[in-house]
């Protein structure tokens, strides 16, 4: 399990398949902050995110990009 807070680098797009089932991907940006030598440093990683189902909708639904939002998934 893995939990990530960050902020959406990118609108997230969703597809439909013929199924009915939606995929919705984006990539998110998260910041780790260290002190070297007596200045802040930051670090950013960033993460490809795909959702399925529920979530690809919820995300279709809320989640624009800028916003920060809190995700719980598995690698």
């Amino acid at each position: 399990q893995v939990q990530l807070i960050g902020n959406v680098g990118n609108t997230p797009e969703t597809k439909n398949f013929e199924s009915g089932k939606k995929v919705c991907s984006f990539s998110l940006a998260t910041n780790e902050y260290y002190h070297k030598e007596g200045e802040k440093i930051q670090q950013t990683d960033w993460h490809n995110v795909v959702a399925w189902g529920k979530q690809a909708e919820l995300i279709e639904k809320y989640v624009d990009k800028g916003k920060e939002v809190a995700i719980r998934g598995k690698l």
